[in-house]
């Protein structure tokens, strides 16, 4: 019994290969496009599920996406360190540029001046354009291009800052500027120098008056660790960046309506392409199907026979737009985002089984077509 069967397949598999080759540039058309199809719907999935990542990487680029200030008494960098817990499990830290503000003044003239980790800011606010060089010794200070065109100084000079400090005496300090930050932002009318540096001028160590935190991860991701932080940090209130998070949030939804789009169009075009295709096949076989129904071929035979060649061009096409989808979209990623991506396991069942669904789909009305031959009308020639 078992070996009637393996016959049967057999015979079934010859005759599918045997339609198929005497047909081969027909065959090769619908193979063709099932590749496009497939390649197009492999390739788009795989940019559609690492546009986030990609995106979230890209929009570092424009500062940080959550800011942390004090709630209530204050915020030190203890508390900061114990906020970061609560970041998106899922992303990456880009960097947590914290800052101690206070105010001092230059040739009488009132600035807001603020203490931070420059190898931070470089990696949170990367936009900034500096003329010269960030501080990068005790005593160097980064001005913004507002104070340095209020007080017509340039880099390298030396001005004296003085303020209140934190025993209530009055600080004095000759500091070299040793860069002009230009960002067209509020950055353009602050001071900057280091956090031991301010520490030394008002007193105190450790307070924090608010850290920018970088954080690849989407907008719900950002509001959820925002949450989450205020509930269990009680010293800390987190507040995402709603300009950096929506914008990003916007171009996501946009791109990724796109991707559908294209994908849906360039499916629905492989649909038409073979089923053209296999409407030429049914025409060309008429006499073919005819005999064979002659003979005691029934319909469903017919039927299941042109479904066999379909199921195998959808699964071989299928098996080709796998490949070629992952060039397609490490290609795009790497001219859009100059960067790579990493491959979905997922995508072989979901292209393999999508392929052949679309070209039995395409394949219904020449099948149909095919089963509705009429033996007698075409033996006779007509």
């Amino acid at each position: 019994m078992e070996g009637k069967k393996f016959k049967k397949y057999k015979m079934y598999l010859k005759m599918v290969t045997s339609s198929l080759l005497r047909r081969r540039s027909r065959m090769i058309v619908a193979l063709l496009a099932i590749i496009i199809g497939a390649t197009i719907l492999s390739g788009m999935i795989t940019v559609y599920y690492d546009i986030p990542r990609q995106m979230g990487s890209e929009m570092r680029s424009y500062g940080a996406n959550l800011v942390l200030i004090p709630s209530g008494e204050g915020m030190t960098a203890d508390d900061v360190n114990e906020a970061k817990k609560y970041f998106p499990t899922s992303g990456e830290v880009v960097g947590i540029a914290a800052y101690r503000y206070s105010t001092g003044k230059i040739n009488e003239q009132p600035f807001m001046v603020a203490g931070t980790e420059f190898d931070a800011v470089k990696k949170v606010s990367p936009f900034w354009h500096v003329t010269g060089s960030y501080p990068s010794a005790s005593g160097e200070i980064l001005i913004g291009q507002d104070v340095a065109e209020l007080l017509h100084v340039l880099t390298g000079d030396i001005v004296t800052l003085y303020g209140n400090a934190g025993d209530s005496s009055i600080y004095s300090a000759d500091l070299r500027i040793s860069g002009i930050v230009k960002t067209g932002g509020t950055e353009e009318g602050f001071i900057y120098m280091t956090l031991s540096d301010l520490e030394g001028l008002i007193g105190g160590t450790g307070k924090i008056d608010a850290a920018e935190c970088s954080i690849v991860a989407t907008a719900s991701e950002i509001d959820t660790a925002a949450a989450e932080i205020a509930a269990r940090v009680p010293a800390v209130s987190a507040y995402p960046v709603k300009k950096v998070t929506s914008s990003e949030q916007a171009v996501l939804s946009k791109l990724t309506s796109l991707v559908l789009l294209v994908t849906i169009v360039v499916l629905i075009l492989t649909m038409i392409c073979v089923s053209t295709t296999m409407m030429a096949v049914v025409a060309e076989r008429r006499r073919e199907i005819g005999l064979k129904k002659a003979i005691g071929a029934s319909n469903r035979n017919i039927i299941v026979e042109f479904l066999g060649e379909n199921i195998f061009l959808g699964g071989l096409g299928g098996a080709f737009g796998i490949l070629f989808g992952f060039l397609f979209a490490q290609a795009v990623s790497m001219n859009v985002f100059s960067r790579g991506i990493t491959f979905q396991p997922l995508l072989i069942p979901v292209t393999l089984a999508a392929s052949v669904v679309i070209t039995v789909a395409a394949c219904l009305l020449p099948v149909r077509n095919a089963a509705e031959v009429d033996p007698a009308i075409v033996l006779r020639g007509e």
